[in-house]
């Protein structure tokens, strides 16, 4: 349900979706529509001549009269009620009013049909001179060519008499009655349909126009002019509404990734360690670009398709209905039958679209893995081992993808092949219907347009519903980002008291102890210190000591499980985490570098740096002499993460970028590593008497680097075991003197 959760995540795209359903009901009405009018094309344009049905326009009065005879007196009271004489002709004109299927309509219908089938006989009878009152048992003989019909019948002795009765003028209703179903039961034990009732009536008032020297060519031109014009605007419309739902679709999806991506970026940047380890990088990028491409598609699809077929596929099993062919039972068996392939298909495919997205994990951090480590597996001959490394990962995804690509290329033919035997059924059943008199041509027709929409609108309902399985993994991963929370978050304002405080950098560490989530043991424990400001406090340890951990609880990109770390006497979390990181200028252990220009990067803690800030802090750092060497000196361009500068000199333009920004409590991380030891020694002299009086904190593991420093901490195990100066550890801290003794030569260690 992720997924369905995403459309209305933002309340922004409610109108818009709102505007695409309405849209697309407009369109599946519109498309609905268009072949109903193609049946009366051929029905009625063609097959009829355009007159529509058995009620005519125009009629004379003497073969009103003859007609009347075959109604009861209501019918005639309906027939005399919508007519009226036409001034200074013998002829009866339609009044205004009986549009096509009105309920006034379709009874003066009903009441013409039967009296018109008789007048046909009767007709047929005179142009034969047979007889003159009573009908023959000749067929109807259609007034455009004069060829045999399938609306011929028998009359019966009784029928006749009964005709003949009426016409005498001694007949009753009772008797009218009689005649009216004692045709359409003959009709239908000859197998004959009722359309066939309809067509002859047609034809006899295709005759009455042609005796009242109606033009019948531009009749039946104008009748198909006006249709075509009626399916014209249907068109139309249709494809200005897919248009603005593909338009509408569009930007909803769009908006919807641009929100996740946002949101999900927005989150990552405020993640403490903890959940930086919990996410791997690889991971986070996936499911900050691949997993929100597949919702957006996913979204547009929704919107476009999945809406869009059930209006098509109820819409069209509501025109079948009305069709009234009997083929019904068709589509049930083809829709049964669909629905089985696809069932069958989605559960074999559904578990591989899940696990897709987990395989594309896997390739970008096995990739990304390599790419960053190239110049390792370069020189250790590693290469033949990443590949086949790498080509595993990707082997896995080429298969789950092959899986699935063919398990849909079975599918399109299948479902095409279902289509096709519907189809091959209709036009097998529904010729037997039309020979039976049981229905046209152009509702065959019809018929078969709308069970290509019903089928259509499952196979597209299929295909999105195996995009979709996708699509809700990856809205799974990309919302479990955005809704996991940091474990390092700020206190609500009302309880945030100290954020405009002048700090002067004092940082205390008081009876620390941390323990990472998924550790067993604690990392560091009881730790109590402190770094004064204006003095510089080294921390030094062997690997794997606590060192890195103990100074990223400062900026709290961790937070302590117990004790407090405290800034002139403030706990670290009752500021928030701009104020408290404003007042440090960190430096970690791998200098970052962002793409841009050298001067870029100096100024990297915001405006208020100016270019003597930066000039200056190049100095203090020893970056001055190697950035006037570059042709464009601070305008020189940074490539993503630095890669086109030395390690040396990324650390000292990282250094550069922490003293440039003026912060109260300077924290260096190892961050001195990469530097030979005359800059070393010339960074220490610089920063010595240029950084005043802010506190200095310093993770080192030579001991050069450390020898002049106010305090030095000694770590060992998560354990603080010596505080004092490098004389001072030299005699009381076995583990100083052992780090000491392994870097320095006895001459060193008196001096």
């Amino acid at each position: 349900m992720n997924f369905f959760s995403l459309l209305f995540r933002d309340k922004k795209h409610i109108p818009a979706i709102i505007a695409i359903v309405l849209l697309l009901i407009a369109q599946a009405y519109c498309e609905l529509e268009l072949p109903n009018y193609t049946s009366s094309i051929v029905d009625v344009g063609i097959m009829q001549g355009g007159i529509e049905d058995a009620v005519p326009g125009q009629i004379g009065t003497q073969s009103m009269q003859e007609l009347q005879l075959f109604m009861t007196q209501a019918q005639r009271a309906e027939v005399d009620a919508a007519y009226a004489p036409v001034d200074g002709e013998d002829r009866l004109a339609l009044k205004a009013g009986y549009a096509k299927d009105s309920p006034e309509r379709t009874a003066l219908k009903n009441d013409f049909t039967i009296p018109m089938v008789i007048g046909m006989q009767l007709q047929a009878a005179r142009e034969e001179a047979l007889v003159t009152q009573v009908p023959v048992d000749s067929p109807v003989k259609p007034a455009n060519d004069g060829a045999e019909t399938d609306a011929a019948f028998a009359p019966s002795p009784e029928l006749t008499a009964l005709i003949g009765k009426v016409m005498a003028g001694q007949g009753t209703d009772a008797d009218v009655t009689a005649i009216h179903e004692s045709i359409e039961n003959q009709m239908a034990q000859m197998g004959l349909g009722v359309t066939m009732l309809g067509t002859a009536a047609v034809e006899y008032v295709r005759a009455e126009y042609e005796a009242l020297g109606l033009d019948m060519q531009k009749i039946q031109t104008d009748y198909m002019l006006h249709m075509a014009g009626i399916m014209a605007i249907f068109t139309l419309i249709a494809v200005a509404v897919a248009v603005l739902v593909g338009l509408l679709a569009s930007l909803v999806s769009a908006g919807i990734g641009r929100s996740l991506r946002k949101d999900a970026f927005t989150k990552i940047m405020y993640f403490s360690n903890t959940e930086m380890d919990k996410f791997s990088h690889a991971s986070l990028i996936t499911r900050s670009t691949n997993d929100v491409q597949q919702i957006q598609m996913a979204v547009v699809m929704f919107l476009r398709m999945v809406l869009f077929a059930p209006a098509m596929a109820v819409g069209g099993i509501i025109m079948v209905g009305r069709t009234d062919t009997g083929l019904s039972w068709v589509i049930v068996v083809a829709v049964v039958i669909l629905a089985s392939v696809i069932g069958t298909l989605l559960g074999i495919t559904m578990p591989k679209f899940k696990k897709m997205q987990t395989l594309i994990d896997g390739v970008n951090l096995v990739s990304r893995e390599i790419l960053t480590g190239l110049p390792v597996i370069r020189a250790f001959c590693r290469e033949d081992f990443e590949k086949k490394r790498f080509d595993k990962v990707s082997t896995d995804l080429y298969r789950n993808q092959l899986f699935t690509n063919r398990a849909m290329t079975m599918f399109m033919p299948g479902v095409f092949f279902i289509m096709n035997i519907t189809m091959v059924s209709i036009v097998w059943f529904g010729g037997k219907g039309i020979d039976a008199g049981e229905m046209q041509v152009g509702d065959l027709m019809a018929f078969m347009s709308y069970t290509m929409f019903i089928v259509m609108s499952f196979m597209m309902l299929a295909m999105v519903t195996i995009i979709l399985p996708r699509a809700a993994v990856a809205a799974t991963r990309v919302l479990e980002v955005v809704k996991t929370g940091s474990s390092v978050s700020d206190k609500p304002a009302s309880e945030l008291h100290f954020e405009n405080n002048n700090f002067a950098g004092r940082v205390v560490f008081d009876d620390v102890t941390f323990r990472y989530h998924d550790a067993d043991e604690d990392t560091l424990a009881h730790i109590s210190f402190a770094a004064e400001p204006g003095q510089t406090t080294a921390i030094i340890g062997g690997t794997g000591s606590g060192k890195s951990t103990l100074i990223n609880l400062v900026p709290r990109l961790f937070d302590v499980t117990s004790g407090s770390v405290q800034i002139d006497g403030v706990d670290v979390r009752d500021l928030s985490q701009h104020k408290l990181r404003s007042l440090i200028g960190f430096v970690p252990q791998k200098g970052a570098l962002f793409r841009g220009t050298i001067g870029s990067n100096l100024k990297y803690s915001g405006p208020q740096v100016t270019d003597a800030d930066m000039h200056d802090a190049a100095r203090i750092a020893q970056a001055e002499d190697f950035i006037a060497e570059k042709e464009d000196g601070y305008e020189s361009e940074i490539a993503q993460g630095g890669s086109n500068v030395s390690g040396g000199q990324r650390q000292r333009l990282s250094i550069a970028r922490a003293i440039a920004k003026h912060p109260e409590i300077f924290i260096f991380d190892d961050s001195f590593s990469a530097l030979d030891f005359k800059t070393d020694a010339a960074l220490r002299r610089a920063l010595s008497g240029k950084l005043g009086g802010a506190t200095v904190m310093i993770v080192a593991q030579r001991i050069a680097t450390i020898l002049r420093a106010d305090k030095i901490v000694v770590v060992d195990e998560g354990e603080v075991v010596g505080i004092g100066t490098h004389r001072e550890l030299l005699e009381t801290c076995e583990v100083y003197r052992e780090i000491a003794s392994s870097q320095l030569s006895e001459t060193e260690l008196t001096a």
